[in-house]
């Protein structure tokens, strides 16, 4: 083993002596190196981080170690700093730096005092963390039943870029962006919100939110209420010198807006309105009332322009289809004469077979054989006015369905368009029924259209009993009671004679009727 000698472990611990002295005077200069090290800078949050230093020191012995910070620069103990309170002997120390401003740049260097010197380690620098942005909801205006108008303000941005911002919305009490939002932009400032898809006559609680870095802040909730949705129909009248002649054994009045047919708009679309009128005079004057009243406004008009000073309007005998626009102030009237079209028919879809109007029922009303296949109702010849029905029911829409027939026979129509947007039909196959009939209460007698006395008809024997007509071999429509007033369900109509009887059903008219005639 080799030998150190004494002169050579002198001559160390002279230097190092020597060291140690020539630190004791405060010089930034000094190179520490492994005397005072600035090791680390961690756990940085929003407010605080911690510095770790390391230390090498003999001589005079360390009185004070540290760090010191500071926003600029070459940080000194004139500076902020943070003491450790630690044992000072020990080599490595760690102090945590609190109170720091979020979102800022910080110089940090390790120091040490000994013998009345101060020593600095190597400088780092590092970033406060950004906090959440603080915002403001605003107030909610411009509710209605689906829709509301909110917003907000972002007042500071965290030390960090909004990257979004809105509001959000629910039925529940605390919305988050988990729930209904809308986004509207970035960055500080007011900002405006369209709430939409709002369910009527409910309470909805909205905030404002904004989004940086270090996450999404909400600003205090406010609650609304929608309206319930007020269902607007729009209802104007036609009153004219046509009214008493056109609609007979009805109680409605020449020019008298009360008791005058109507048009009606739609609850979607309240502007616009329509409805079917029967005109009966060869020529025939009317206005459109918006009252049922004259307290107006009242429009006459001509060329299809309405006109509160405007003229009565006048127009040849017919059944017209009368739209209104009630924000433009225009109109139309159209003469329609109404029949059966489709594959089912005679004429399939080349034409209609007509009906005809019935003013004591306001319908239009006929019969025609049909077979196993589909219809529709058509007017003018042409396809401008058709109705199908969509829901497969009584219920008729324009331009809906074709309607189906399962069964061949001869029906009877009844096509009812004198309420407005709520129009209707029925198409029944009739017959004969009864002990006095050879099918008993068993079976139907069938009976066929008549166009020339426009009625149904059978010919048949009989033998002494009773009868009733029914529709379509079930008992859901059925008359009865006396040849000259037949009603729904009415009791048994009573044959006397054994004989070959012709019947005729006639169910047009204010009454429904009857002839059984034996031949």
């Amino acid at each position: 083993m080799k030998r150190i000698s004494v002169f050579k472990i002198v001559a160390l611990l002279v230097t190092l002596a020597f060291m140690v002295v020539a630190c004791t005077k405060e010089n930034p200069d000094v190179k520490l190196d492994a005397q005072l090290t600035t090791a680390q800078v961690k756990a940085i949050t929003s407010e605080s981080a911690t510095v770790v230093g390391f230390v090498i020191a003999e001589g005079a012995g360390i009185t004070e170690k540290g760090v010191c910070y500071a926003t600029q620069t070459n940080p000194t103990v004139d500076n902020e700093k943070v003491v450790y309170n630690g044992e000072l002997d020990e080599a490595s120390f760690t102090v945590v730096i609190t109170g720091l401003n979020y979102a800022t740049t910080y110089y940090v260097r390790a120091y040490a005092i000994a013998g009345g010197a101060t020593l600095y380690g190597e400088e780092f620098s590092f970033t406060t963390l950004a906090v959440l942005p603080t915002i403001t909801t605003a107030a909610v205006i411009d509710i209605t039943s689906t829709s509301a108008k909110c917003g907000g303000e972002v007042l500071t941005n965290g030390g960090a870029e909004i990257t979004a911002k809105g509001v959000c919305y629910s039925l529940e009490s605390l919305p988050t962006l988990d729930h209904m939002v809308t986004n509207d932009g970035t960055g500080l400032g007011v900002f405006i919100s369209e709430l939409s898809g709002l369910q009527d006559d409910a309470t909805y609680y909205v905030r404002a939110y904004a989004t940086n870095s270090a996450g999404t802040a909400y600003g205090e909730v406010i609650s609304f209420v929608t309206p319930e949705i007020v269902i607007l129909t729009r209802t104007w009248y036609v009153p004219g010198d046509y009214v008493a002649a056109s609609y007979p054994e009805s109680g409605l009045i020449d020019w008298d807006p009360a008791n005058s047919p109507f048009i009606q708009s739609l609850e979607t679309s309240s502007d616009m309105l329509e409805g079917y009128v029967y005109m009966a005079n060869a020529s025939n004057q009317w206005k459109l009332a918006t009252q049922p009243n004259w307290d107006g406004p009242n429009y006459g008009g001509s060329e299809g322009v309405l006109d509160p000073a405007g003229e009565n309007i006048i127009v040849t005998a017919g059944y017209y289809k009368i739209n209104a626009d009630a924000a433009a102030l225009t109109y139309t009237a159209v003469a329609t004469e109404w029949g059966v079209i489709g594959s089912a028919t005679p004429s399939g879809w080349d034409d209609e077979t007509a009906l005809m109007y019935d003013p004591f029922t306001k319908t239009w009303r006929g019969g025609l054989h049909l077979t196993a296949n589909e219809f529709k109702f058509r007017a003018n010849h042409n396809w401008d006015f058709n109705y199908g029905s969509t829901a497969g029911d009584a219920t008729l829409d324009a331009g809906g369905a074709n309607i189906p027939i399962a069964t061949d026979a001869d029906y009877y129509f009844v096509l009812d368009l004198s309420n407005p947007n709520a129009y209707t039909y029925s198409a029944n196959y009739w017959g004969l029924i009864g002990s006095a009939t050879p099918g008993g209460w068993d079976a139907d007698q069938d009976m066929t259209w008549d166009a020339v006395n426009q009625s149904l008809t059978v010919t048949v024997d009989l033998v002494v009993g009773d009868i009733k007509f029914r529709a379509n071999d079930a008992w859901d429509i059925n008359l009865g009671g006396t040849p000259e007033a037949l009603v729904p369900g009415g009791d048994n109509i009573a044959i006397t004679e054994d004989g070959n009887y012709t019947i005729h059903l006639f169910l047009a008219g204010s009454v429904q009727t009857c002839t059984i005639v034996k031949n």
